[in-house]
């Protein structure tokens, strides 16, 4: 790439378990310098999930959000701060009857689904377009729902960052772009290795930037042992990269990363072993055509 490449850090996700790994974040203490450690290593970018400081399970309350981006903004003004939606859109359909929710569905309404964004107005959010199977639920993102809270992401004045599963997402992304719901030509992310969704392969990713509408800003990332392979085939691609907790536990074969800024440090070195350049905050800011600093 000609431009400086923006490392997004994915810091405690939704479906990594604390059983699974002892260095996921939970707090919002923890959560908060976990970014900030992540930023410091190289990231410009930090998505954010939250959870239940007490259980660790994943929650949608808006003081937790609210308590991380103060934490974080208190030592980091400039890292760009992107909150999720994506909790409230799986349905797991009971086995008697498959109209009535089994536990584990989490269906919210649109609007409740971005309540935090609305208040606190982060840097960026993500918006999921996908409706698909997962393991034995499927998420829903119907249109119309799309449409609820992409409006109220727009009225708040915050980017959203389109997670991309397959092709149809792309798609329907483009015809909310044509009707004027989202403004083109948009901020993207391919989301690979996810079972029922796009493969982890270079193929793959070069028929979905392909699909792109022409000036889009694109990352990619892979799930689990694909993180590292995507990333550098997201990079000579011509796209921003992604890595995290979220995503992926594992330094190297068997070795639990000790930290999302690790997993930073190596995406950095990657990047850079490739001949690439790390973005600054400031840098993707301004790709992105973010202000400097929120208020």
């Amino acid at each position: 790439m000609s431009q400086p490449t923006v490392i997004t850090c994915a810091i405690t996700g939704n479906l990594t378990k604390p059983e699974q790994t002892p260095h996921l974040p939970i707090t919002p203490e923890q959560i908060a310098r976990s970014a900030l450690e992540a930023a410091r290593a190289g990231a410009a970018q930090v998505h954010i999930h939250v959870r239940d400081p007490q259980t660790g399970r994943p929650s949608m309350e808006v003081a937790l959000y609210d308590e991380v981006m103060r934490r974080i903004r208190a030592e980091n003004r400039e890292v760009i701060i992107n909150l999720t939606t994506g909790p409230g859109g799986r349905f797991v359909p009971s086995a008697d009857d498959p109209r009535v929710a089994a536990p584990g569905t989490t269906l919210l309404p649109p609007e409740k689904r971005v309540q935090h964004i609305a208040q606190l107005r982060p840097d960026v959010c993500s918006l999921d377009l996908n409706t698909m199977n997962s393991g034995g639920e499927v998420v829903i993102n119907t249109p119309r729902n799309v449409r609820v809270m992409a409006g109220i992401i727009r009225e708040a004045g915050v980017r959203p960052e389109l997670e991309i599963f397959d092709s149809g997402d792309i798609h329907l992304a483009r015809d909310l772009i044509a009707d004027g719901t989202l403004e083109g030509p948009g901020m993207w992310t391919f989301v690979s290795g996810v079972k029922y969704g796009f493969d982890a392969t270079p193929e793959t990713l070069l028929y979905a930037r392909g699909l792109l509408p022409a000036g889009a800003f694109w990352s990619a990332f892979g799930i689990g042992r694909h993180e590292f392979p995507m990333l550098a085939a997201a990079f000579v691609s011509g796209g921003h990269v992604r890595v995290g907790l979220e995503d992926n536990i594992y330094l190297s074969r068997g070795v639990l990363a000790p930290s999302n800024a690790a997993l930073v440090e190596r995406a950095a070195r990657i990047l850079q072993d490739l001949g690439g350049t790390v973005a600054t905050a400031s840098e993707a800011r301004e790709m992105l055509g973010l202000p400097s600093a929120r208020p």
